[in-house]
């Protein structure tokens, strides 16, 4: 058995108080945790980590790749098994979820132009908390990296940096660092959030953004061993892959298949490096008492491929893309530890840390509160969670939509081309049931559940 390698844990300092009515009211904290009492009530603090193109065929959902870190989250939380991004690219699924609006209205289709242009009467996540008080900070990538400087934040800690020495551009996208975890850029921002978690001047908004495990794939040696390629088994044979058009083919690496079981392991093992570092956060809020007043949401900001299809990218608009890690830990979570199988979508991530807080609600968002699903798993939720893609030129707007059911999934492309498949009997979406007459019915259902394109 292999161990995750850890830093030293950072010095220890004094606990924070916990605090609030949330805490007060709905305390379901860790055995044998007990919160210090309050001196004035004030709002829940909120810790919000996002991932960058962490797939769900990860530990925390029964798959081959350890992440002890968010199973550990998970056991104090909520872990949603069908939560959708709404745009699977960077740029435009993070200013979807941190503004509550879907991509449709924001108008933000890729990585290259700026966002706030486009946001005319948005409000910002953590600009409507600092409107309400919140010390806010930004620790690593949580917009976009180069428009981060376009959202306001009361401190800011930037992670990025060069590629580790031999690892330059151009060169491979995978291999080992020759860095500890706490120099690499993730293990830094863990290190600097975990820090953050002991302030109790006021209450704080710490968003916290994690580089891995997009590529390139590099990190400590300890975290490859742990993934050998002869040991990797690739995800079922798409006999239709091959002919796939460009826009369903989305971005994708093209490897040779000699070099796919490495891959796969690099990328596992950045998974695993990433959840380590989640580690230290988590220490943090034990070490300093925070679960009693503090919400946690941990996502993903969009699925990714990891050789299903034949693939190893994004901006598709199968399962993989489209599908994304999503846990909350937070004071008013009933029966802790119990998934849900409910429809979330990230746009739905905005309202619910609203209420969370009991902030001033914010018009206009197009997601919906998540706290009934928190209060119980098995509560009534959306009948629908919606993706789409830009496909051409951006003056055209031409969309490709998608949208699942707890069962289904449909997708319509701009060029007539549909796709239905039935996850009940097809998780790999592997068999397109749209043109089959035995499912017409199923088919104009879903596709009536399509947003429109206006």
């Amino acid at each position: 058995m292999v161990t995750l390698p850890r830093a030293s844990p950072p010095p220890r300092l004094a606990p924070a108080r916990a605090a609030g009515p949330l805490a007060a009211a709905l305390l379901l904290a860790a055995p044998g945790c007990s919160p210090r009492p309050a001196p004035e009530a004030r709002r829940a603090n909120v810790l919000l980590v996002v991932a960058d193109d962490l797939s769900f065929r990860i530990g925390l959902y029964g798959h081959p790749v350890r992440t002890p870190n968010l199973e550990r989250l998970a056991a104090r939380g909520r872990r949603f098994d069908r939560a959708y991004c709404q745009y699977p690219l960077c740029s435009p699924s993070r200013t979807s979820f941190l503004t509550g609006w879907r991509p449709e209205r924001t108008g933000v289709w890729g990585n290259l132009g700026p966002p706030r242009r486009h946001l005319q009467g948005a409000t910002p996540l953590q600009e409507h908390f600092q409107r309400n008080g919140y010390f806010t900070a930004r620790v690593g990538k949580v917009y976009h990296s180069r428009f981060e400087e376009e959202f306001r934040w009361e401190r800011v800690v930037d992670t990025y940096d060069d590629p580790p020495p031999g690892h330059g551009p151009g060169e491979a996208r995978w291999g080992a660092s020759s860095r500890r975890d706490e120099e690499e850029p993730d293990g830094r921002a863990a290190r600097v959030a975990a820090d953050l978690l002991a302030r109790d001047d006021r209450p704080f908004f710490i968003a916290v953004g994690f580089l891995k495990p997009h590529d390139p794939w590099i990190v400590p040696e300890a975290y490859l061993a742990m993934y050998p390629p002869e040991t990797v088994e690739l995800p079922p044979v798409d006999p239709n892959a091959g002919p796939l058009f460009e826009p369903r083919r989305g971005v994708s690496l093209d490897l040779p298949p000699a070099k796919r079981r490495e891959a796969v392991g690099a990328y596992r093992a950045a998974v695993t490096f990433m959840d380590a570092q989640l580690g230290v956060i988590l220490d943090a809020m034990d070490r300093h008492r925070r679960w009693p007043d503090t919400a946690v949401v941990f996502l993903g900001d969009n699925g990714l491929h990891v050789g299903e299809h034949g693939l190893i990218g994004k901006m598709t608009l199968f399962e993989e893309s489209a599908r994304v890690p999503l846990v909350i830990a937070a004071p008013r979570v009933a029966k802790p530890g119990t998934p849900t199988g409910r429809l979330a979508e990230l746009v739905d991530v905005y309202p619910t840390l609203v209420e969370l807080a009991g902030l001033p609600r914010v018009d206009g968002l197009d997601g919906t509160s998540l706290v009934p699903l928190l209060a119980d798993p098995e509560a009534a939720g959306k009948a629908a969670a919606h993706t789409m893609r830009k496909v051409g030129a951006t003056r055209k707007r031409q969309l490709a939509r998608s949208v699942r059911s707890e069962r289904w999934r449909f997708t319509e492309w701009p060029d007539g081309t549909v796709e239905l498949y039935d996850h009940e009997r097809d998780p790999h979406e592997l068999r397109n049931l749209a043109g089959e007459a035995a499912h017409a019915a199923t088919a104009a259902e879903m596709r009536g559940r399509l947003p429109s394109e206006e």
